[in-house]
């Protein structure tokens, strides 16, 4: 995956004075599995449209698989699209809707019908050709779909917000058939979804797009243990924020001071901060250890609370527990039942100390 089959160079996108998407630089691989996720309003669909042709960008060039495409109509394009609608035309059959693009292309008959066969086989529909739309489920419907932007085999196939209609378990089932499909095929896909969970699950990249613009292009697991701010720190998955200012530092690590506590608290150093600065300590739930305040809490950093609630998820529980002294907070701790050291129960009202290390915690600039 180091050949790049998209790339996007100062793209920028206009809708009367709002500026939709603002420069954006982004290369694609071949044969990735790329997902492009963000707030709503924040310009994803609008750099997806401008992808499949659907929108021409103000400024900038955009190159599919190294051809410039600043003159190229959509169904010239090496893309497909799969719409969130679906789009499907309801009074065709499920081959007739498979076989649209083919039929229009001027294949022949014989070639569709064994082209139809194989695409339905690979998204697990055969059986179902002569169904109607209105006589299949969500997820039936969503093959479809992907059957009949796939069946024109195209270089890139663009997807948006696919799954949203789905109910959560059919969504959770939707995802690895996606997953499968993609290896298979080994076509690159672009994925548009504001569901992070979607995008961690299934994406080999992934860009976090606010206010129109990129804010990190990452794998999974370092846009969430390595964000490179405080939105995308925010937007993927759940996180703390303690406001502080840094009072020094010590070989790679800070020391931080906060209105919610006397003490300095340890942060793995970020050398965009400086001494004397003010800025937010971010720890992520699950990275902070809950004890009962009679226990030895000789760990990293310390801080003491009160519990104030307690969900509970089965296999994990979140402890949402009031912190400070002059200024109070709210922290929320996420701890797993099986990595418990004993048998205690922590219910509302409880003392606790947490406690994490200074390599668990980052500073973000505001």
């Amino acid at each position: 995956m180091n050949r790049s089959i998209v790339q996007l160079k100062g793209v920028s996108k206009k809708y009367g004075t709002v500026d939709a998407i603002k420069e954006i630089d982004l290369s694609v691989y071949e044969g990735e599995f790329f997902a492009i996720i963000g707030p709503s309003g924040c310009g994803k669909t609008t750099l997806l449209r401008v992808l499949a042709g659907f929108e021409i960008p103000e400024s900038g060039s955009l190159y599919i698989e190294n051809i410039d495409m600043q003159n190229i109509p959509p169904n010239k394009r090496s893309t497909n699209m799969v719409f969130q609608s679906y789009a499907l035309f309801p009074h065709m059959s499920v081959a007739d809707n498979v076989a649209f693009g083919l039929r229009v292309s001027g294949v022949t008959r014989a070639e569709q019908s064994r082209q139809i066969e194989t695409m339905l086989s690979l998204v697990k529909l055969s059986g179902l050709e002569d169904r109607l739309p209105y006589q299949l489920s969500g997820g039936q419907l969503q093959r479809v779909a992907l059957a009949r932007a796939l069946i024109k085999k195209p270089q890139v196939l663009l997807l948006d917000e696919p799954l949203s209609a789905l109910d959560a378990k059919l969504r959770n089932e939707m995802r690895q058939e996606l997953i499968r499909l993609q290896k298979s095929l080994g076509i690159t896909f672009i994925l548009v979804t504001h569901d992070q969970q979607e995008a961690l699950s299934m994406a080999n990249r992934i860009a976090v797009m606010n206010d129109g613009a990129i804010q990190q292009v990452a794998s999974p697991s370092c846009l969430y243990e390595f964000p490179s701010n405080k939105f995308v720190a925010d937007f993927i998955g759940s996180i703390n924020f303690i406001e502080c200012q840094v009072s020094e530092t010590e070989g790679d690590f800070y020391e931080v001071t906060t209105e919610i506590s006397k003490d300095t608290f340890a942060v793995e150093g970020n050398s965009k901060v400086l001494i004397g600065q003010s800025c937010w300590m971010g720890i992520r739930p699950e990275k902070i250890m809950i004890k009962n305040a009679t226990a030895d809490s000789s760990h990293g950093n310390k801080l003491q609370g009160i519990v104030k609630d307690v969900t509970y998820f089965g296999q994990a529980s979140m402890y949402h527990i009031e912190v400070g002294l002059d200024k109070i907070a709210i922290l929320n701790v996420i701890e797993n039942h099986g990595h418990r050291l004993d048998n205690r129960i922590i219910k509302a009202g409880d003392p606790v100390d947490l406690c994490w290390s200074p390599e668990s915690a980052s500073l973000f600039l505001g």
